[in-house]
């Protein structure tokens, strides 16, 4: 049931123009979290397509990326249809990323050498307040 209305609200944001991260296909053991961002995704999803709002880690491309940059250890999960406008996204630091399913907080830091990667490339990164 939770899928069908992420199906349906994300439709309505396709409408205005917000391109959004894929939703997971399911809600089961297989789900990561990109320690970066935060979206939620099963191994699969990111594999085959990356993570939207972090695509210079290039998981896609090379899949041990998909082990380095994100986790299966994380708290709690909040869906997101129009970040700029949510409070919740604001508070959570995500308003500006792409409508979808989002971790609270992950407890686990992204490697040194995936954060010079986000100093390369001028993002952003804000490790967890506990480690």
């Amino acid at each position: 049931m939770l899928v069908a209305f992420l199906h349906s609200d994300l439709g309505n944001c396709q409408k205005m123009a917000i391109a959004p991260a894929q939703i997971p296909t399911s809600f089961g053991h297989e789900l990561r979290a990109c320690l970066r961002c935060r979206l939620v995704k099963t191994y699969d999803q990111f594999r085959e397509s990356g993570c939207e709002n972090c695509q210079f880690f290039k998981m896609e491309e090379d899949h041990e990326r998909v082990v380095e940059c994100t986790t299966p250890n994380f708290n709690g999960i909040i869906s997101v249809m129009d970040p700029s406008r949510s409070w919740a996204a604001r508070w959570l630091r995500i308003g500006k990323f792409a409508p979808g399913v989002y971790t609270l907080a992950v407890s686990e830091a992204l490697p040194e050498e995936m954060q010079a990667i986000c100093e390369d490339e001028r993002v952003q990164y804000i490790p967890p307040k506990r480690l």
